[in-house]
C-alpha cells in the first residue's frame, strides 16, 4: 500500500508587514515570509494552521498535494 502524502500549504505574503502589529510581524518571517511577494511551503499541520489564523488579512494560502 503506497505511503499517502501530506498536504502542503503555499503560502504568500500579500500585504506589507510595515505598520502592522510586532506580533504580527513575527509571525509572518517565522513562517519564512520576508518581503511582499514571496511564498514558502509548508507542510499542513496544526502550528503552521495557527500562524496563518494569526495573519489571514496578510497572507495567501493555497492547499495541495505532492502526490
Amino acid at each position: 500500500m503506497p505511503k499517502k502524502t501530506p498536504k502542503r500549504l503555499k503560502i504568500t505574503l500579500v500585504r506589507s508587514l510595515i505598520d502592522t502589529k510586532p506580533v504580527h510581524k513575527r509571525n509572518a518571517l517565522a513562517l519564512g515570509l520576508r518581503k511582499l511577494g514571496t511564498s514558502r511551503i509548508h507542510e499542513d499541520n496544526p502550528v503552521i494552521r495557527g500562524m496563518i489564523a494569526q495573519i489571514p488579512h496578510l497572507v495567501k494560502v493555497e492547499e495541495f498535494s505532492n502526490g
